[in-house]
């Protein structure tokens, strides 16, 4: 979703640089950092590709310093839709090394956005936009000294064809962040600060740390200590069991699998095998899934991975997050073997819901990115994904036959 790193999907603050001080004497040139450019936090964020910050913006310097208060004045507070209660930054306090950059919170989407943002966080200071895509913005800012990120619904998307589907997705997402407050989980994850759900914006912390990987299907992997790390955060996730009613199931596999079928993806034995294997698992407890674990949407703090993006969370077969990053890691081998260790280390009934799972995963892939005028890089990652996915007919078939 975001970096705090830097500043994609969908993913340590920067320190300004200090101009030296002179030992004696008259002090010398006024030191002037050099400019920086916004980079976008991920590649991509799962079904919904958003556009990277255009390149050229630089960062033109901190706002100006403001009248300083009257005495026994009191400083303001921002009281959130989550109960939290931040301090606004006193009047000529310096707010930090992050530079606002004008030209990108100029454009009538981010003045949009930001105006929505004013609504339930008055106190919200804009720093820097992080993406402005078709489909979400987010924007980096500040309420008082607290580093917040703000994400918000695109104005564009209101004339995508896909409009409801976001704005249920979005409002999934704020639910999530709603039930967490309630129910802690066992893994790192933004706070939430305060929440829109009729305007569809949501205010969250923002977690310093580096995205897992900028794009959907990285070329480089990440190293085998940070893949440990990944895996580790998501199987916790899958194992903890909140209350029943707090999430709800999140995909039809019996839908998804003649949806497939019907547009030629799956063939007439493909779509038999996996409702064979559907109907063995009529009784296996579902688990709690991020739903989108993609490594753009995990970051690597300081403190351990925090994932981010839960527009999909809720109740899956098993496996399912280890699918998604089973697909997506298509250039280390260890990191998928370990996977599929994973996987199997459940029983029969787990690998049988993982097979599912890789399956439709893998068809959506191809569904996503088998589109006509795909360049050479991207033909090469299409093949892959038929491979892969010939791979995965070929377990579910030889699951099938040992039933």
């Amino acid at each position: 979703m975001y970096s705090s790193a830097t500043t994609p999907t969908p993913t340590a603050t920067r320190t300004a640089l200090r101009p030296p001080t002179a030992a004696t004497g008259r002090p010398g040139p006024k030191q002037v950092p050099p400019a920086s450019r916004p980079v976008a936090p991920r590649g991509t964020e799962g079904r919904s590709t958003d556009a990277r910050v255009p390149a050229g913006r630089t960062a033109l310097g901190l706002r100006g310093p403001e009248a300083a208060p009257p005495v026994g004045h009191r400083l303001p507070l921002a009281r959130q839709a989550d109960g939290q209660v931040l301090r606004t930054r006193r009047p000529g306090q310096p707010v930090g090394p992050e530079r606002i950059d004008p030209s990108a919170l100029q454009t009538p989407a981010v003045r949009a956005a930001l105006g929505s943002v004013a609504r339930i966080c008055p106190a919200f200071t804009p720093r820097q936009v992080l993406r402005e895509g078709s489909r979400h913005i987010l924007v980096a800012g500040t309420i008082g000294r607290a580093p917040v990120v703000a994400k918000c619904l695109a104005p564009q998307a209101v004339r995508s064809e896909y409009f409801e589907q976001l704005v249920a997705d979005f409002h999934h997402e704020v639910a999530v962040y709603r039930a967490f407050v309630r129910h802690r989980p066992p893994v790192r994850l933004p706070r939430l600060v305060a929440a829109d759900h009729d305007r569809c914006v949501l205010v969250m912390e923002r977690v310093p740390g580096r995205p897992a990987a900028r794009e959907r299907h990285p070329v480089n992997a990440p190293t085998p200590g940070e893949v440990r790390a990944l895996l580790g955060a998501v199987r916790t996730l899958n194992l903890w069991r909140p209350p029943s009613d707090v999430f709800q199931p999140r995909l039809d596999y019996q839908l998804e699998i003649a949806r497939y079928h019907s547009v030629g993806q799956l063939t007439d034995r493909d779509a038999g095998d996996l409702r064979g294997l559907l109907h063995g698992l009529g009784h296996t407890p579902l688990q709690l899934c991020h739903g989108d674990a993609l490594l753009s949407n995990m970051l690597l703090a300081p403190s351990g991975p925090v994932l981010v993006d839960w527009e999909q969370a809720g109740w899956y077969l098993p496996g399912y997050d280890l699918a998604v990053l089973w697909s997506v890691l298509s250039g280390d081998t260890a990191a998928r073997r370990q996977i599929s260790q994973l996987a199997q280390s459940g029983g029969t009934l787990a690998r049988d819901a993982f097979l599912v799972n890789l399956v439709l995963v893998l068809m959506r892939e191809i569904r996503l990115y088998d589109v006509p005028g795909a360049g050479e890089e991207q033909r090469i990652m299409i093949r892959r994904l038929y491979d892969d996915a010939a791979l995965a007919r070929r377990a579910v078939r030889a699951a099938v036959g040992t039933r």
